[in-house]
């Protein structure tokens, strides 16, 4: 009670009008834009992680993020703990064919017994995407490859699927780590078909319902408006029909057996996993969309469609807007945002490149002053990094993403397609940032839960440092306000210290 006594009449005045700090030593400048780079480009700064960057340099550093190693190096104790999941030992497609098989027993029962053994099935696919959520903390806190986990999340919520719909999460491991992830950095074109040969996806925008002669248009038109061409992106009610023909018989299978098709159209059936192409849910007519006619040719129909949206200057222009909002703010200039449509047209959808050209930007390097202000996943994941990223890995990252529920963010439970908002207004209204002061009080206060496993917690959990102490002279923390480093100078403790860090207005900012 003292802690939060006293916690309330200090915050208020953090929030005084910033001055900018002064820094005492030149040398210290390069310093500070390292951790701002770091700040922007990762899920927040940690001591090694500056370290890191300080050793190899900026552009170094940059490029290593940009185009990473295959996979993310992880802490052993890490992967152990990923490993030991259901979802790494047991596909999503042969974990789709124990739910089918559980409904179609307990259909089989009398009621009540029937409802009981319906719901199991149901919570055997939330048990397998709340483990995906427990990966996806672990991987944000720990891997090496922090750029490419950053835009594994911005791809999962410009792709969005709510793992509630449908059983969509039973198919969330591999949506992630086949559809999203490998293609993150990559080709959008390549992203864009991944997601659109997804069960996942499929399932969640209703394409299993998408068959001739019944169109149903809701993943045409989702399609269009918010994974490639944009609102005002150029296409007609037209467009969104033809595309919804073109895309007739795509959807998941039942079985690993192939079904059987009219000997005419066994050349057209295509199964991989569980996704299923079926020729005899498709609509064989030639179709005219975009303004292209696209001849009957089965699944190159939706190859075709899939370049024609991917190449379409429309699609940069929305996909450089979005990337510019997330990684520069509000309202990207227009100067920046067509200098990344240029660069995604010209390398055929390049996000590297594109990002490269963002990064490059003078419009970037601005904001590197300003900031760009925290949603709650940059909020709890960076306040975690800071406090906990250095010290032996959690065991509960069940904690953070309780977390993020308490602040309207929970990870793949946005339940409409649009994926969470990205402006500061939708997430710096007083009770969000009340919201985010116990949080603060909780992440400061909680080792023992994050340390804590199978309900026993650890009689010793680690020690978290003062935190500003620790990140002195590492260019982390030189831009506190006066108001915010007299508070945490003059705190009792370390936890109050650190409690009023996390809370400062220069931490809402990344």
């Amino acid at each position: 009670m003292l802690l939060r006594s006293r916690f309330l009449r200090v915050v208020p005045l953090l929030f005084l009008p910033m001055a900018a700090g002064v820094m005492a030593q030149p040398d210290l400048e390069a310093k500070v834009r390292d951790a701002a780079l770091v700040n922007r480009i990762t899920w927040g700064a940690t001591p090694a992680e500056l370290a890191r960057i300080q050793e190899m340099g900026a552009e170094r550093y940059l490029q290593a993020q940009l185009h990473p190693a295959a996979e993310g190096k992880l802490p052993p104790e890490v992967q152990q703990r990923i490993d030991a999941l259901t979802i790494s030992r047991y596909s999503d497609d042969a974990a789709r064919i124990k739910q089918l098989q559980l409904r179609r027993e307990a259909r089989k029962l009398p009621q009540p017994e029937q409802l009981k053994a319906l719901q199991a099935a149901r919570r055997y696919s939330l048990r397998r995407a709340a483990e995906v959520n427990d990966r996806a903390v672990w991987r944000a806190l720990y891997s090496r490859n922090q750029l490419q986990d950053q835009m594994t999340w911005f791809w999962m919520n410009h792709f969005n699927i709510d793992l509630q719909k449908n059983d969509a999460g039973i198919f969330l491991s591999q949506y992630e780590d086949r559809a999203i992830r490998p293609h993150a950095l990559g080709k959008f074109r390549d992203l864009l078909k991944a997601t659109m040969r997804s069960p996942a996806m499929l399932i969640y925008l209703d394409n299993t319902q998408n068959v001739a002669g019944k169109i149903n248009e809701n993943y045409a038109r989702e399609l269009m408006e918010l994974h490639t061409l944009g609102v005002g992106g150029g296409y007609s009610q037209t467009d969104v029909q033809e595309l919804a023909r073109i895309l007739t018989g795509m959807g998941i299978a039942a079985t690993r057996e192939p079904p059987k098709v009219r000997p005419e159209w066994k050349a057209q059936l295509v199964q991989e996993g569980l996704f299923l192409f079926n020729p005899a849910r498709h609509d064989q007519g030639d179709k005219t969309f975009l303004g292209h006619r696209i001849a009957a040719a089965g699944m190159r129909e939706v190859d075709e469609a899939a370049d024609l949206l991917a190449r379409s200057p429309a699609t940069a222009k929305h996909v450089s807007g979005k990337l510019a909002t997330y990684f520069v703010g509000d309202n990207p200039p227009a100067s920046l945002v067509n200098k990344m449509s240029k660069v995604f047209l010209a390398t055929d959808g390049d996000i590297a490149a594109t990002l490269q050209a963002l990064f490059a930007s003078p419009e970037f390097a601005a904001s590197l002053k300003t900031g760009v202000f925290k949603d709650p996943v940059h909020y709890v994941y960076s306040s975690m990094r800071l406090a906990y990223g250095d010290l032996p890995p959690i065991l509960n990252p069940k904690v953070g993403l309780g977390m993020l529920r308490l602040l309207g963010q929970p990870l793949n439970q946005r339940l409409t397609p649009d994926g969470y908002p990205m402006g500061k207004s939708d997430w710096s209204g007083s009770g969000q940032m009340s919201v985010r002061f116990e949080v603060a009080g909780s992440l400061i206060g909680a080792p023992k839960a994050l340390y804590q496993e199978e309900d026993e917690p650890l009689a010793d959990p680690p020690h978290i440092p003062n935190l500003f102490k620790a990140n002195e002279g590492n260019g982390l923390f030189a831009n506190l306000s006066p108001a915010t480093r007299e508070a945490i100078t003059q705190a009792k403790s370390p936890r109050d210290a650190n409690l009023y860090l996390l809370s400062s207005p220069e931490f809402m900012r990344r």
